[in-house]
């Protein structure tokens, strides 16, 4: 169960890294996830 896991993390990791061309393009991706999250927990706190 563990190794299974571990290959659809690594898959998910691999596709996810894919997506983004640059580091710079990895940033604006990880800063505009973390903002969406921020929105939905304020929507949630409200």
């Amino acid at each position: 169960m563990k190794k299974i896991a571990s290959v659809l993390s690594l898959c998910a990791l691999v596709l996810g890294l894919s997506a983004c061309n640059t580091v710079q393009g990895f940033g604006k991706d990880v800063q505009s996830g973390g903002q969406a999250a921020g929105q939905a927990i304020e929507k949630v706190a409200k």
